[in-house]
């Protein structure tokens, strides 16, 4: 049978503060545990809404089972403020605590995952993707922990938006009056297209060495999120630039459940989470 842990937690862990915002996050682990993997989870809520509470049934699942995780806060899009680059820098700052600060934490700095729902997904993707690019890189020197690789090992994708003009052209009849990619971006992409495809994982998705293992996964009722142009979009393309990447969809399910208690009978997390146990166990 395997070994779980009892489970320590840390609390609203600041790890950066951008522009005057404090930046916290909840740190789960197994107790005592040493050279531990660990995640750093983002919480999704089209980028405007959302915290780290998101994640409070999946740090003690992880932990019980000897992986850390660090749920975090980024900033949110708000009416003509939007978030970009600005959340995607936050993203960035959490994974390079993590790697920084990986003796204090007790963690192994070379076994790092990130994992997201949604726009979190679409955060995370973009940070493992793209975080030491030039799109992003040094924009915040005075982080503590600035000068360390957001490179990780592994990334678990819920139901992500990874192309957003394919995600803006689905919410012109989803959502007419409430554009969420708008919102982060400040702009349409008639307006600037460019931006979208900075912005968009899926322009990353190209061949490179030590490409993070993917994990993703979505439900077949999903009408926030298309996984046709997304998900399925993404995993083609992952796949075409040779990486790892492995899929599990959960039949009849919508979006938001990566949110859900773990435990309940018929829970759609439940049936994912052992899922990406295993997944974490090998890649990681």
């Amino acid at each position: 049978m395997p070994q779980t842990f009892e489970v320590a937690t840390r609390p609203g862990l600041e790890f950066a503060v951008h522009d005057g915002v404090k930046l916290v996050g909840d740190f789960y682990a197994p107790q005592g545990g040493k050279s531990l993997p660990v995640i750093v989870a983002v919480h999704g809520g089209g980028w405007q809404i959302g915290d780290r509470s998101s994640y409070k049934y999946w740090g003690p699942y992880f932990a019980r089972h000897g992986i850390a995780l660090f749920t975090i806060e980024y900033r949110l899009s708000a009416a003509g403020k939007p978030s970009y680059p600005q959340a995607v820098h936050d993203v960035r700052a959490a994974v390079q605590y993590v790697r920084g600060r990986a003796a204090d934490l007790g963690i192994d700095p070379q076994r790092i995952a990130v994992m997201g729902d949604s726009a979190g997904a679409h955060l995370t993707s973009l940070v493992a993707l793209a975080g030491d690019g030039p799109a992003f890189a040094g924009a915040y020197a005075g982080d503590a922990q600035a000068r360390e690789s957001t490179a990780v090992k592994a990334v678990v994708g819920f139901y992500g938006v990874y192309d957003l003009v394919q995600q803006w052209q689905h919410d012109i009849y989803a959502r007419p009056r409430d554009s969420i990619v708008e919102k982060l971006l400040g702009k349409s992409p008639i307006d600037d297209r460019r931006i979208y495809f900075e912005a968009s994982p899926m322009s990353y998705a190209t061949a490179r060495p030590n490409a993070p293992a993917y994990l993703l996964i979505w439900g077949t009722q999903d009408d926030i999120v298309d996984y046709c142009p997304q998900s399925e979009a993404f995993r083609d393309a992952l796949k075409q630039a040779q990486f790892y990447v492995r899929t599990v969809v959960v039949d009849g399910a919508a979006h938001f459940f990566a949110a859900d208690p773990l435990d309940e009978t018929d829970s759609q997390s439940g049936f994912a989470a052992p899922r990406i146990l295993r997944f974490l166990q090998e890649r990681l």
